[in-house]
Parts: C-alpha cells; structure tokens; sequence
C-alpha cells in the first residue's frame, strides 16, 4: 500500500502473524528510519508517539513493525499532523482504509466467531462473521495485496483477532470465562488423524455452542440389538429429524465420505456439505470391523458390541455425537451382579439354640443378575459360557467379567456345608439395615464381609457386596437385639431389696437376653442411674441355678460399695472379696467357691492372681468402670482377656474417653472378634472417623454397636428421674501478680528450650511444662517447692491469710465455702495433685475450724470406706468438706450427701469431670447441685476450655481431648497456647 504525503510517501504489508511493516519515501530516496516513526506517529498515544516502536533491516529498507494489536485501532482513526496530506492511493490502500473502522467496529461491537481453521491448527483466534454489515462491499482482491504471505489475508484476520483478545478477552477474568463457558475451545483438536474438513464450519461453529445449527436434522448412531427378523447386532448412521424426534432416516456412507440415502431434498445441501466430515470422524473414532469400502455393512461380533456399548460410545459422546443405545443398556450397565448368601428356614428356629457369635447358620447361594435369581449350579453354568452380554430369561443382561470373578472368588473360599457365622451374618445385616418401617418378612441385607473384620484397601464401589438374607427366627432375633424394650418380660427376682425403676428393669431383662444367646452386653446408662442394682437384679436371675459362681472386677476405691450395695439388695447372695494381703490361694479358693455366688476383687488383684482366676470357669465376668482395659496392650488388659466365662458384661458410664480404640478394646472384650482386629478397626472406622469425621462409618460403627449396648442418659425424656437440677458455672479467676510473673517465666524457659530439642526429649519438655503451668495455676507453691504449711502459718490468722491470697483460686474457694458452709451446705472439691489436695485440707481444716475429707490414690480401703460411711451419715452430722483426687475419687462413688462440685483444677476430658460431678449428682440426691469449674483467665487453662466446648464428647457422637496432640504442636502453635494473654 502506498499513501502520498506532502512530500512523503508511505507503504505497509502486514506479516502473516499481523504484525504491520510500515516505511516511506520522499523524492524518490527512502526516510530514515527514526525521521518516519516521528512523522507518522507523532499524535500515536499507545506506541508513545512511536518511540516503543521497533525499527528492523529488510534488506536497504529500514522497516517500522507496528503490534498487531495496534494494527485495526490505528488505521481505522488515521490522526497525522497536519503537514502530511493524503494524496490518492491504489485499491488496496483504500481496501484497507474503509477495511479498518469496519473491521474494528465488528470487533468492539462483538460480532465475531472463532477462526475454526486456527483451531485445527491448536490456535484460539478470531474472524469477523461472514454477513457482517457493509464488509460484503469492500474490495477484498484488492486487499490481498497487503498480505506477506501470498494473498491469503491471514495477516489481516491476524490483526482483526488481536483488536478481538484486546476488547473482550484482556484481563483474566474474562479469558476465564470464556474457558468456563467453551472449553472445547482451548483443547484444540482431539484426533490428529482426523482431517481439517471434519466439520464444515458452521456444524464446528454449533457443536461448540457458538452459534445454532441451521441444519433440519442431527446425524446420530445408533445400534440396533438382535432380534426375531434379525439375529445379529448392528451399527448404522441415522438422520433425527429435529421437528421429529421419532423420524430416523438410516443413510449409507462410502470411505470417502459419499452418503446415500433416501431423505427430503431440502436435507442435500447440507448433507453433502457435511457427509465427508462425518465420514473421517467415525473413522477416526470407530476401527472398521471389515475390509469393506463401506461403514457399518457388516454386523457386529457380541465382542464388537460389548465394546461399542461400553466404550465407543462414550468416545462418541465426548466427539459430540449423538448415540442411540437399546433400553435397557443404561439400567444393566450400572446394575450390578448380586451374591446374597440366604439363610435356611431352620436356622434360629425351635432346634439346637443358638450360642455365641461363633454358632454356625446354614445357608445357600443365590446370584441376582438382572431380575433373574440363580442357584450356584446355574450361575456356574452362565460363568462357563464367557460372555459379556447375553440373553438370558427373555432380557439381555452385561456380564462385568471382573465382578463375576469376585463373585466366584467369594463363593469358592466360602462353602455352604461350611455354614457362615452368627457374627457374619449379624453383621451384614445390620451395616444395611433397613430404617424403621421398611422390614419385609425377608429382609435382604448387605456388606462386605470384612466390614469390621480386616482393613480392605480395595476401592468399595468396585467390590461386590455380599448380602443375606434373614429367615423369620433370625429376622425377629436381630430385630429384638436392636429393640430392648421389645424383649419378653421377666419376673423380677423375689430375693431383690430394692424397686426397680422401668428402665432399669428392661436393662436387667436385656443382660438375660444377652446371656441366652451368649453375647456379650455393654451397660453404659449414665453415671447414677443404677447400673449396680441392674447387675445385682441379673445376678440373683441367674446365680440361683448357677453352679459356676460369677466375677465382678472393678477399681479399688469401689469395693467397699460394691459389698455393701450386695449386701442392701441382694442379701441372699453369698459375696466372697479376693483382695488384701491375705488373699486365698488356687486350692482354697476352689473350696470357698463352691458356697459362693459372687468373687469380688480389684483390677490390680486381677492381674496379680491371673493364673488362679483363670483356671476357674465363671458363670458370668463383669467389668465395672470397664473403661480400665481401654487400653488393649497393657498386662491388666491381656490378662482379664483371657479370663473364662459364659457371658461377659462391661459396666462403663464412658465407653470410649479419648480414642476410638478404647471402645474396640471393651468391645473386644466382651465379644472376641466382632469389631476384627486392632489394625483392621483402626484402619476401617477408627481414622476415618477420627481424622476425618466421616459419616458414614461413623453411622456403620454405630449400627454395629448398638445390639450390644445399653445406654440410657438422665436427660432422656424416657427416664424420668425426678432428679433435682444441676446448674454448672465457670468461675473465671484472674491470676495473682506473682502468678503471672512465674507464669511467663516458665513460657519463656519453655519456648527457649524447644528451639534445641526434638522427638521424645521435646515431648516430655513439654508435658513437664505444662504441669508445671497448671500447677502454678492452682498456687505458686507447687512450683516453688517451699515449706508451704510450716506450723507457724497455719496457726497465725495473717500468715494464714497472706498464704491464701498468694493464689487467685484458693482465694476464691475460701470465700465461697465460707458462704456455703454458713447455710449448711457441703461440698466436694476435686483436685488432680496430691500436693494441692494436702494443702486444700490442711488450710480449710484450720481456716473452717472443722474436720475435712481427704482420699487420694494411696488411701487404704478401709479408711476411704470410713470417709464415704462419715461423710454420708444419715442424720446429715457428717463433715461439709471432702476433697478427693480426681482419679481416686472420680468414679463408683455415692456421695450425694455434697449438693455443691468445685473442679479446682481442669482435666481434659469432659467426661472425667462429668464422672466425678455425678459423685454427687445420681439417684438419692434430693437437693439442687451446683458445679463450680475454676480457670484462670489468660491461661492454657482458658485456652483449654475454648476448645473443649467446640468439641462435641466422643461418647456421644461416636472426639475428645488428651495431652499428647500438645506435644505434636509446632513451637509457633506451643507458644500461642501457653502464652499468657495481656488481657488477663
């Protein structure tokens, strides 16, 4: 192109990427090159008045490149400095002059499409639309003469692209959008085998969403399956008639893309515009299963269509293609194979009963495939004929092969003759329950086998679930087990001193019913709600036709209830307490068993005398505070394991305190085996649940739980305890001044030290650290280790009130008993330090002038059974204070004399407070208790409490707090816990 200036001529050719080569002469010599980007872009805001433009070499030429996003937007507003002026100029340079507002018009205004031949080549560009308003008038002959790359005006759809990227696609948000919106537009071509003219343009233009297609049809496979006029499955190309969905018009297609057919003559157009494109698509798409020139001439092998089903079509739909499949295919192809296992209809019934969840259940083989049942005979015959899609009672049926070779794995490594266990078939059945009101008199129930047996790495939804089904004896069996309140009703033994509330009656009924079948039962009703006086109603039940005595283990601080709540309501029953130093040996012990019903003894004694307990046969083993073999590992817990008896009972208000493997421990317990092993329970229910709160194992672990559980709590409206209210209260206690020094001190040795340490000597820092912090909370004496009590300060008034005021706590627990007690209120104080509790004793004895309570750990029997007699005199004239160590003291107390709880010091888990709270709060309480919880603000104790209450308790939702996830804390995260918040 060239434009004359006053003395000045100017040419330009674009490069094939768009790019705009612009110089000039002047009197027949060319301008250099720095005089012609000032002339002409002297007005060019965005080139910077040309001086960003770079200059190149073409051979004596020096060139001006400007962008190709700079192309349209300069020539469709030409600003030159008034000096030049145009001079005529040929057909191209008027092309490009009207060309270039036009085109960026069309630009700016939208009216654009993808450039399909760009795609082709893996490139997003643009072209302006065919029918774009006034473009149809411009000289585009003449305009070819612009273009590098032989009249092609690809340097011109280059620009036109680049003013379309530049207004609507600049910022990434809206190139984002586009990708979100068109997608296909950014992978490029799927099948480099697959030639340019697949698509005509505007078919591409409307498989992408673009733009509707104009066409009056869809072409569409579709294949046909046998049937009685023709035996043999076939693939053929048909038209749908858009106006008529039913319409198919079947059409021919040749190797080279000729299509013949019979269809109306306004169709031809755009057939034999499109045919080709088809034709090299499905070729690409579909290997041709002959050597014929034609496509889909031949039938289909069963092989052939098996994979056109489930393969080729899918790649089909991905191309865009519309694919017509028979019926049934999409309910078969997802419908899988069903292995149920169905219990004959004598098992459970009036024979031998069944005993444990080792007893065996006949059953037989049935294999669902599609509506049709088979026994194992006939599935062996399917399995011997090796297709995948067959005809099979009068509907086709899809065989996954890797399925049927589960299937028959499964029925080969487990053998009708061989029978399945209670438990298999227990379990089974309850991982697919069905909800309340969808029983049917066979119920046909689902799962894995290995359910809760071993960890199954294998991906779930791929697996083929074995199922049972329930005769009418098993189905009320299990239904029973699930519905405590449905059992039949017992008399209540004649020898009980006691009346039993109706809850506590269905828990007695429901550890017989237990009994019978030889499973093992969990009582785990609330602290205070008598599970004592179940068990002691079980026992007279069963010890009087019993010639096996029974064994009741439970902590040290209970014994002595234990014997006297035996003694209150079973008087009849012949108690016999192995504990002490002069315990019986294995030979006296054979002879006193024999005029027994009941061996009480402690868990220490247990695994001290394990090789005399366990040579004896017990009528029944019960497990009181059952959560002391919470951990499975330990000598206690192994040894109780292999303890004999024919029914086990776990007596727990807390089945599970911190970890899921405290439940599977008791569980284990109880029924050797049903939960599978440590590492397969922790692998199937105890991470998942716990690390990742899920759901649904969360809902199975709980389905296989429940039959063996009993667990009622005082808030349950079916209870009815009348029990007067509880109110809890956080007291919140600023730290002394002392406090808070020796507080931050002890953070800053810590913080220091952990920039040294790792692994095991890191954690035990911290552990330390952190009893030394909750310690300095209670008094800054357990830290300083000075002679706190010396005579002098407890018998001088000042000193004794200077001692106090040294912690926040303390003081504030000496006013508030100083109110209680003036209105004849008593209260219990728990404390986790023995040195606190000697302090708290020593000072409020002195401080009240009246006698206080003091048991710990290390306090004999006898004397703690004198405290609880004391403190519990029936006239009320016993002392008003007993402090008690949280662990000693915690559980299997009666203490409902107290009607006031001070936690003086935080434990972690709310379910070991809840514990020694309900010492006072349970049945026989008659006054209103209240529950004081000191914490000292700005502390890891407030800190501590925080998290607590955004934590539902494990217990009831089947996660709580322990120490050690501390020590694992990062140094950054250590010292934001333990920090000392200015606030306090």
């Amino acid at each position: 192109m060239s434009i004359k200036l006053v003395d000045m001529s100017m040419h330009v050719i674009l490069t094939e990427s768009g790019d705009a080569l612009l110089w000039g002469f002047q009197d027949g010599k060319e301008v250099p090159g720095d005089k012609f980007r000032q002339l002409l872009f002297a007005w060019h805001e965005p080139s910077c008045y040309g001086t960003i433009l770079e200059l190149q070499q073409a051979g004596d030429l020096t060139l001006t490149v400007l962008p190709v996003e700079m192309v349209l937007p300069f020539f469709a507003e030409p600003n030159f400095m008034d000096i030049l002026r145009w001079e005529g100029g040929n057909a191209a340079t008027k092309g490009l002059l009207r060309a270039a507002p036009l085109l960026f018009k069309e630009a700016q205004e939208g009216r654009y499409s993808p450039s399909y031949s760009s795609f082709r080549n893996g490139k997003l560009q643009w072209t302006w639309e065919a029918d774009a308003e006034g473009l149809y008038e411009l000289d585009w002959e003449a305009m070819q003469s612009l273009d590098i790359s032989s009249g092609s005006m690809s340097g011109l759809r280059s620009a036109f692209s680049a003013a379309v990227t530049s207004a609507h696609y600049a910022d990434e948000g809206a190139m984002s959008e586009l990708q979100r919106d068109y997608p296909a537009l950014f992978q490029g071509p799927r099948n480099s085998d697959v030639q340019i003219d697949a698509f005509a343009e505007e078919e591409w233009l409307a498989a992408l969403g673009w733009k509707p297609d104009t066409a009056p049809f869809r072409p569409a496979l579709q294949l046909l399956e046998p049937d009685e006029e023709q035996d043999e499955w076939r693939l053929r190309l048909v038209l749908q008639d858009k106006t008529e969905a039913s319409s198919l018009v079947p059409i021919r297609l040749t190797a080279d893309g000729q299509a013949f057919g019979l269809w109306d003559s306004h169709w031809s157009p755009y057939i034999h515009e499109r045919s080709a494109g088809w034709a090299s698509r499905l070729a690409a798409a579909l290997p041709s299963e002959t050597d014929s020139d034609e496509l889909f001439a031949e039938p289909l092998s069963d092989e052939a269509a098996w994979h056109f089903l489930s393969t080729d079509s899918r790649q089909l739909l991905s191309d865009n293609w519309i694919v017509m499949l028979p019926g049934w295919w999409e309910d078969a192809s997802k419908r899988k194979p069903r292995l149920r296992a169905q219990v004959t209809s004598e098992a459970g019934g009036k024979g031998p009963s069944l005993f444990g969840l080792n007893a065996i259940v006949d059953f037989d083989w049935r294999v669902s495939i599609g509506n049709s049942e088979l026994n194992e005979a006939e599935f062996a015959e399917l399995l011997s004929r090796k297709e995948k899609l067959i005809r099979f009672r009068g509907e086709w049926v899809f065989l996954d092969p890797a399925l049927l070779e589960q299937i028959r794995r499964i029925m080969e490594n487990m053998k009708p003759e061989d029978g399945l266990s209670l438990q298999d078939v227990l379990q089974l059945h309850l991982i697919s329950e069905p909800k309340e009101g969808q029983e049917k008199e066979n119920v046909k129930s689902s799962g894995s086998r290995s359910t809760a047996a071993e960890a199954d790495e294998d991906n779930e939804d791929d697996r083929i679930k074995l199922e049972v089904e329930l005769n009418s004896h098993l189905l009320a069996l299990f239904k029973q087990l699930g519905q405590p309140s449905a059992l039949p009703e017992l008399d209540v033994p004649a020898g009980l001193r006691a009346e039993l509330r109706g809850y506590q009656r269905e828990g007695f009924i429901w550890l017989s019913f237990l009994r019978k079948l030889g499973l093992g039962a969990c009582l785990a009703d609330d602290m205070g709600l008598g599970k004592t006086v179940q068990f002691i109603t079980y026992l007279l039940h069963h010890q009087t036709g019993s010639e096996q005595p029974a064994l009741l283990i439970c902590p040290t601080s209970v014994l002595g209830n234990w014997q006297k709540e035996l003694a209150r309501f079973a008087p009849d029953l012949k108690v016999w307490l192995h504990y002490g130093k002069g315990r019986l040996n294995a030979e006296e012990m054979s002879a006193v068993l024999k005029n027994t019903d009941i061996v009480i003894t402690s868990y220490t004694t247990a695994l001290l005398d394990q090789e005399i307990l366990q040579e004896i046969r017990w009528s029944s083993l019960c497990l009181d505070e059952a959560q002391n073999i919470k951990n499975a590992q330990n000598k206690q817990s192994a040894a109780i394991r292999l303890f004999k008896a024919q029914h086990r009972i776990a007596m727990t208000g807390t089945p599970i305190e911190n970890r899921l493997s405290e439940l599977w421990s008791i569980y284990d317990f109880l029924n050797p085996g049903y939960l599978g092993n440590s590492r397969g329970f922790q692998h199937r229910f105890a991470n998942p649940i716990e690390k990742h709160h899920d759901d649904e194992r969360t809902a199975q672990l709980q389905k296989l739980i429940k039959p063996f559980m009993l667990r009622r709590q005082k808030k349950d409206p079916a209870i009815q305890l009348d029990l007067p209210d509880k109110q809890e209260t956080k007291v919140y206690i600023n730290l002394t001044a002392e406090q808070g020094a020796l507080y931050e001190q002890a953070v800053k040795d810590l913080m220091d030290r952990m920039k040294n340490l790792e692994g095991i000597e890191r954690k035990g820092a911290i552990l330390a650290a952190l009893t030394k912090l909750k310690q300095l909370c209670d008094h800054p004496v357990l830290l300083t280790k000075e002679s706190a009590l010396a005579e002098n300060t407890l018998l001088s008034e000042e000193r004794r009130e200077s001692f106090i005021t040294r912690s926040a706590k303390l003081d504030r627990l000496v006013a508030m008993l100083d109110e209680l007690r003036d209105e004849g209120d008593s209260c219990l104080i728990f404390t986790q330090y023995v040195g606190m509790g000697r302090m708290l004793a020593d000072i409020l004895s002195v401080h009240r002038s009246e006698p206080v309570l003091y048991l710990n750990g290390s306090t004999p029997k006898a004397e703690r059974d004198k405290m609880i007699d004391t403190f519990q005199a029936a006239d009320g004239s016993g002392p008003g204070i007993f402090i008690l160590s949280l662990k000693a003291g915690g559980v299997g107390l009666n203490l409902t004399a107290a009607n006031h709880v001070f936690h003086f010091d935080r434990w972690w888990n709310p379910a070991v407070e809840n514990q020694a709270t309900d010492r006072a709060y349970r049945m026989g309480q008659k006054r209103n208790v209240q529950v004081h919880k000191f914490i000292s603000l700005g502390t890891l104790e407030e800190k501590i409490d925080e998290m607590l209450e955004s934590k539902m308790s494990l217990s009831e939702n089947v996660i709580s707090t322990s120490e050690g996830w501390i020590t694992e804390l990062s140094n950054e995260e250590l010292s934001d816990l333990f920090a000392l918040r200015q606030s306090w």
